[in-house]
């Protein structure tokens, strides 16, 4: 390998509904005797799986395989309805860790599923969030892949919506949005796309580095729809050669030359310092930065109230007040790559 010089995209890495979830998912081990359960992987990667699975948490992809009583994370890309009554119904502690965009979406199928439409969401088939996303009104929806998934519905009467998965890449969507309107003229869109801002930041920020690139690695595990949004942004730029990447061990030991670095947004910072490491640019790192985020979702509600309940009876232990278990201002500062370090524990 002789890498002249890395040029490291950003913003990369950890979106802030990544860090709302890995810091969510902590808490919950800390609070409660393992196991502690949670409904599919918390985020998509391979990484932040393996250290919640040392840590007792035990990843199902069925609520009925969670014992009754135990307590229970459902994952960042959102849960089907049915699904998240039916853990409630277990009796254990339930706490959503669903992305406030995924949130949105679901808001927007229920409002309109309810005022007669017809929606058209653009997804990946099986992708935990389309699934449950789609489960929100299941007879008023069709899941949208190509332009011909748009012409075989063409003959569809009364009003139509046009809604996507969060972590697309604004390519493939704009494709499928433009079609969409050339066929219904009159098709329901929101006011801001459903796309997430982290997704469309890292995808800019990839695009404005890849084609001056010898080679580009996209970090991320391949389940991430977002990070396989990046590794195609980067070929629609123009790179020659694109790699995805779990980690270190997954990168050809051919490169040369400049390579452009980036992360999906459930891609941890420990990895990519360790790819640098790896990579051992002889003109060093340059960082090129599209935009800055400082985005900040807090945790789940029902982990809050769980939250002022144990400090609750803390001071009715200790006959005593004392702090609340939960800070706002310090978990704005505490990060997920903390949670992830050994030594934060």
């Amino acid at each position: 390998m002789s890498v002249d010089k890395v040029v490291l995209a950003a913003p990369r890495g950890f979106c802030a509904g990544v860090e709302k979830a890995i810091k969510a998912l902590d808490w919950m081990t800390r609070i409660f005797e393992a196991p502690v359960y949670c409904y599919h992987e918390i985020v998509h990667n391979q990484f932040v799986v393996s250290h919640f699975t040392s840590l007792g948490v035990v990843f199902v992809n069925d609520v009925a395989d969670v014992p009754r009583g135990a307590p229970v994370m459902l994952s960042a890309h959102g849960s089907p309805p049915q699904v998240i009554e039916a853990a409630r119904r277990g009796g254990g502690t339930v706490i959503d860790a669903v992305c406030p965009l995924v949130t949105k979406v679901h808001h927007e199928l229920k409002v309109r599923a309810r005022k007669g439409y017809t929606i058209l969401y653009v997804g990946h088939e099986g992708h935990e969030e389309a699934v449950g996303t789609m489960a929100v009104a299941p007879d008023s929806v069709h899941l949208i892949e190509t332009i011909a998934d748009i012409d075989r519905l063409a003959g569809l009467e009364g009003p139509v919506a046009l809604l996507s998965q969060t972590t697309l890449s604004l390519d493939e969507w704009q494709d499928l949005r433009d079609h969409a309107q050339e066929v219904f003229p009159d098709i329901w869109m929101p006011n801001r796309s459903d796309l997430c801002f982290a997704t469309t930041n890292r995808q800019a920020a990839l695009r404005a580095i890849a084609a001056e690139a010898d080679a580009v690695i996209v970090i991320g595990s391949a389940n991430s729809s977002n990070t396989v949004a990046l590794a195609t942004v980067a070929r629609t730029s123009g790179a020659s050669r694109v790699f995805r990447v779990n980690g270190v061990r997954d990168l050809p030991d051919d490169l040369e030359g400049v390579v452009a670095v980036t992360a999906g947004a459930s891609a941890p910072e420990s990895l990519v310092n360790e790819v640098l490491d790896a990579l051992n640019p002889r003109d060093g790192v340059s960082v090129r930065t599209a935009t800055v985020e400082d985005e900040y979702f807090p945790p789940p509600p029902e982990l809050r109230e769980t939250l002022r309940t144990l400090a609750a009876l803390l001071d009715v232990c200790l006959a005593a007040p004392t702090r609340s278990s939960f800070d706002a201002a310090a978990d704005r500062e505490f990060t997920a790559a903390q949670v992830l370090s050994a030594i934060s524990r």
